[in-house]
Formats: structure tokens, sequence, C-alpha cells
């Protein structure tokens, strides 16, 4: 009954928050906040992509951003050559994920048979091919240099396209929370925790594990098509390291393997970003806000060694447990007099 209370408050806040966030550009008219909170949606959704991975799978990738770059050039590449019209927008999002699962079904393929950081450094080695492959295509992509793009004419109202990707960040954590708690989910995290064990059983490892790679690939092309839209522009930079390290420091930072995490993460990283490189133009001792970024950090993981959310989460259940065991003394106890 207790566990049933539980779940239902839990609902009850989260749905608490999305309408608050609905509701929030109708209440307030700062065109700052909205572009920060969409870029917080945004990342939140590629953050817990890779938390897929990492936290349920226990797979450490440096490759995540390939998948964030597939979508966003695809998203601005049919833009720039076709009509820019919400059909088009769509099949953009459409192209971007089968590019994305194909890849990361042929990659996964090739390169979960290897552990831990031989498999990191390979998925690393193949992002790399395809920045390269965006620097020389110059023809399609432009370069470094990149292009901008029209995106379509609804677009124009920032509190659209803000309504839109925090639709698109709710119907992933809803879709990404029935994977993990599915059967198959319960296979990804024995697979984490314990693979031999896992392949004992008889349960193929590397099977369940490309499903996790190719699941977490079309997510992250779909944040990356949200975030050249966002931007109206594209260039090299959606295929970095630099991506993918943000993913990893959202769910690191957040909670690995508890999906709201990665949204914390994301909103705690957006904002300290925003906030110190914003305090450099006033404050010279802020120009080099990143070493300030790296100790926010470095704090995180000292006070929330298990994230944000896990750390809440196992005091939670800690406390909880040792309330149970008290009251198994207690009626010990009195059954022995």
């Amino acid at each position: 009954m207790k566990l049933k209370s539980t779940f239902q408050v839990k609902h009850g806040v989260l749905l608490l928050i999305i309408v608050a966030f609905t509701i929030f550009p109708f209440v307030s008219d700062s065109r700052t906040w909205t572009i920060l909170l969409t870029q917080i949606f945004i990342f939140s959704i590629l953050a817990m992509s890779y938390d897929i991975l990492l936290g349920y799978t226990g797979i450490v990738s440096f490759g995540h951003a390939m998948f964030f770059g597939m979508g966003a050039y695809s998203t601005a590449i049919m833009l720039n050559h076709f009509e820019s019209t919400v059909g088009m927008f769509i099949l953009s999002i459409a192209v971007g994920m089968v590019i994305a699962g194909v890849i990361s079904f042929l990659v996964g393929l090739l390169t979960l048979r290897l552990k831990s950081h031989f498999f990191a450094m390979l998925t690393m080695a193949v992002s790399g091919l395809f920045l390269v492959l965006a620097e020389k295509w110059r023809t399609l992509t432009y370069g470094n240099d990149g292009f901008t793009f029209r995106a379509p004419e609804i677009f124009r109202d920032r509190m659209v396209f803000y309504l839109l990707v925090l639709g698109c960040l709710v119907l992933v954590y809803l879709f990404l929370r029935r994977f993990v708690n599915s059967p198959l989910g319960k296979v990804l995290i024995g697979v984490r925790e314990n693979e031999q064990r896992t392949k004992s059983l008889g349960y193929n490892t590397l099977y369940y594990k490309v499903i996790a790679s190719v699941v977490a690939g079309v997510i992250a092309s779909l944040a990356g098509s949200l975030y050249a839209i966002s931007l109206r522009f594209v260039n090299t930079s959606v295929l970095t390291m630099d991506i993918t390290l943000d993913a990893l420091l959202m769910t690191i930072i957040g909670g690995v393997g508890t999906l709201i995490g990665p949204i914390i993460g994301a909103g705690v990283i957006e904002l300290a970003q925003h906030y110190l490189s914003g305090l450099a133009k006033e404050h010279p001792i802020f120009e080099r806000w990143i070493i300030f970024f790296g100790i926010i950090y470095i704090l995180a993981v000292i006070f929330f060694p298990r994230g944000i959310v896990g750390t809440i989460q196992y005091a939670f259940w800690k406390r909880k447990s040792k309330k149970s065991n008290a009251e198994v003394v207690t009626k010990r106890r009195e059954l022995a007099k």
C-alpha cells in the first residue's frame, strides 16, 4: 500500500512539473528563458539516450555524438534542399532516425564484442571518421563553415517550438521508461551488473546490447534534429567529442540509470554554462568560466557520488530499509515475549 502511495506521489509530482513547463511560455514573455529551456529539453533527450547505454547496459561510448550529428545534418540538408514545410521536417527526422538506426546497428555488431575501454576507443574512432567525412564533403555539408537553412514557418514562433520540444521530451521519457521496465530492459540491467552470469542464463548479450545501441542512437538522432531547428544552422561541431562529453556529464551529474537524472543533469549543466559565460562579460575573473564549470562538476561528484537523483534515491531507500529492519526486530521481540 505504501509502495502504491509512493508511486502515485512520484507521478503526481512529475505531472505537475510537466503542466508547469507547459504553461510557462503563456505566463512569461522572457525570450531568453524560453530559448534556454528549449535547449535544456533537447539535451535532456540526448542525455536520456546516453543513459540507456551507460546507466542501463553499462556501455561507455565516446562516439554518441555521431548519431546526434546524423539527425542534425539530415534535417538541415533536407530543409536546405527542399521546401521548408512541417511535412518535410517530420520526414527529415524520420530519415535521420533510420540512418542512425542502421549505423548504430552495424557499428554495434562490429564493436560491442569488445570490452570496456576497447569498445569506447573504437566508438571514438568511428565517430572521428564521420567527423572527417562531414569536414571533407563540402558540397553537401559545407565543411567546418556550416550553413544556415530555413525552418518551417510555424517554428518562427519560439513558443510553438518550445511546446514541440517539451512534447518530444515527455514522449521520449515515457517510451524509455516503458523500455527499461520491460523484460528486455531487465536483461539489459543484468548485462550491466554481470554479463557472464546473464550469458550463463542463456541470453545472447550481444543481441540485447545491439538493441540498446540502436534505441540510444535513434533517440540521439531526434535530439540532433531538434537542435538543428533551434539554431537554424549546422556545422561539424554537432559531431565533435564535446557533444558526447556533455551527454556523459549530464548523465553522471544527474544520476546514472535513473532517466530523470539526465534531465536534471542537463538543466544543471546548461544553466551553469549560461550563467558562468554571462558573468564573464561583467567580471574578468569569469573569463575562464570553464575552470569554474570544472569546479562545479568536481563538487557535484564529491557531494553526490551517485548523481543528484541517485544519491537522493539511495538515501531514501537506505532510510526505508533501516525502518523496515527496525520493525522486524520489534516484532521479533514482541513474539519472544
